[in-house]
């Protein structure tokens, strides 16, 4: 049992989510992170483009209402709106189950739509992702939950908007860098950067004071050492992902970044946002463009234009999965069994003796004709 309802009394249902969202070609979810790109990508396209997004803490805030969402955090830092709305599906884990819902007196259990799962905390590289876990992979890291409860959905493509996995200083502590001499290397850990600073004769001391750069595309900010933490636990959750490519290959699983910069875009494949909601229309369905009038007098299938023939068959062998073998008893003396592909046929040594004598006579006629 992967996903399940708990009440208040402890209670636990199994719900029948793996592979609920599977199709007939592999499925596709966005996955929102809080990065400050998520405002300069087209959310509001993105919102409305046809396959569900999935949100993680704090991400997509008052731009865009997710499918789906996660939490790695105490269940007092995200928001009332979203335990509470029935149509956001919810995946927690089970310790949260007693938590009190923020500025209510309702218990997270008690939330609709909302699920719970065990977390795996020995999840190597090499199984990542795979069927047979019982459990969802923790990796100390929100984005990496969200991506393997994706994957026991059903889905096979992730498109990472708002995923930087980094953290930027702010133009005025770039500048107080840049006077000493040290400019960023490209995806360089924020720490690295502040050791050669320190070097140079810039203390952290000094750039903890200036404004802050923009952490979240919502308004929250961290301190500079806690900004400094922060980015070395996403340059290990981009290494964990890039160590971790095989078994997202043979698992089936495509990860996809639309964040411009992202350090994701050193290891996973890059394309814009606006190139994916292209082929989403084109492949799903553009929902403000599909044609309504005469709908509801089509009276025959639409088919795809120059659609050669189709038809449905059976296994070729569900005939035979039912063969039941007669017993030998069950054939008297003067009977004899016949079989033939995929089945078989008692029948009178007599009748069969007088069908061979009729046909007999029917082929000498033919040949004296």
């Amino acid at each position: 049992m992967l996903f399940f309802r708990l009440t208040t009394d402890g209670t636990q249902t199994p719900a029948g989510l793996e592979n609920a969202y599977a199709g007939p070609v592999p499925s596709a979810c966005w996955l929102i992170g809080g990065g400050p790109s998520w405002r300069e990508l087209p959310h509001a396209e993105i919102a409305a483009s046809p396959i569900p997004k999935m949100a993680v803490n704090l991400s997509g805030a008052r731009l865009l209402r997710p499918t789906f969402w996660t939490s790695y955090d105490p269940s007092a830092r995200f928001h009332r709106s979203v335990y509470l709305d029935p149509g956001i599906v919810k995946f927690v884990h089970r310790r949260r189950a007693m938590d009190l819902v923020p500025e209510t007196t309702y218990k997270v259990c008690e939330c609709p739509n909302l699920y719970f799962f065990e977390r795996d905390g020995q999840r190597g590289f090499h199984d990542f992702l795979s069927p047979t876990h019982s459990r969802i992979a923790d990796w100390a890291d929100s984005m990496v939950q969200a991506i393997d409860i994706l994957y026991r959905l059903g889905f096979r493509t992730i498109y990472l908007a708002g995923c930087e996995m980094l953290v930027r200083l702010s133009a005025e502590q770039n500048l107080c860098l840049s006077n000493a001499g040290i400019e960023r290397e490209p995806g360089e850990l924020l720490q690295c950067v502040l050791k050669r600073g320190a070097e140079a004769g810039v203390s952290e001391e000094e750039l903890s004071p200036l404004p802050a750069g923009r952490h979240y595309h919502f308004d929250e900010q961290k301190p500079l050492r806690a900004a400094v933490n922060t980015d070395a636990h996403y340059f290990r959750i981009a290494q964990y992902l890039r160590l971790s490519r095989r078994t997202l290959a043979l698992a089936g699983m495509r990860l996809i970044s639309v964040t411009p910069g992202s350090r994701l875009n050193d290891y996973f494949a890059f394309e814009t946002a606006e190139s994916v909601i292209e082929r989403l229309q084109q492949t799903v369905g553009d929902p403000s463009r599909e044609p309504v009038r005469g709908l509801y007098q089509q009276m025959t299938p639409r088919h795809p234009p120059d659609l050669g023939p189709m038809r449905d068959f059976k296994p070729h062998n569900w005939k035979r999965e039912t063969k039941k073998e007669l017993p030998a008893a069950a054939i008297a003396d003067d009977e004899l069994k016949i079989e033939g592909e995929g089945y078989q046929r008692v029948v009178k040594r007599q009748r069969l003796q007088e069908g061979l004598a009729v046909l007999e006579n029917d082929v000498e006629i033919a040949e004296a004709g």
